[in-house]
């Protein structure tokens, strides 16, 4: 085994559970704030546009139109401000990283969604 990913495994905390999504998928990530000596829960709400790395390092990028601006923020997976993480709609995509998204407007941003 690599010598860094025996390291990491000594020392990364037990990992939260979370549900399993993917990219394309639209989930409410419930974030930690702290501001001056005050914190509360802010809710970000947008469609995963990639999921990139492995262990310690595993993030995701979620992306979300606010007043006609895309927003896109990422989160490392194992970060400690990360309260809760909600899978609201499940999309039916056909790629792992979902850029094209950035330059599509409207209805032609929408994702179809996957029916069971």
């Amino acid at each position: 085994m690599d010598l860094i990913k025996v390291v990491e495994q000594e020392f990364s905390a037990e990992p939260k559970e979370f549900p399993k999504f993917k990219a394309g998928d639209t989930v409410s990530v419930d974030y930690k704030i702290i501001e001056g000596n005050k914190e509360r829960v802010q809710q970000f709400r947008g469609v995963v546009i990639k999921i990139k790395g492995e262990g310690a390092k595993k993030s995701f990028t979620v992306r979300k139109m606010s007043d006609n601006i895309g927003v896109e923020r990422i989160f490392p997976f194992d970060s400690p401000f990360i309260e809760n993480i909600t899978l609201n709609k499940v999309g039916k995509v056909r790629r792992s990283k979902l850029f094209y998204l950035r330059g599509l407007t409207g209805k032609k941003a929408r994702i179809k969604e996957k029916r069971f």
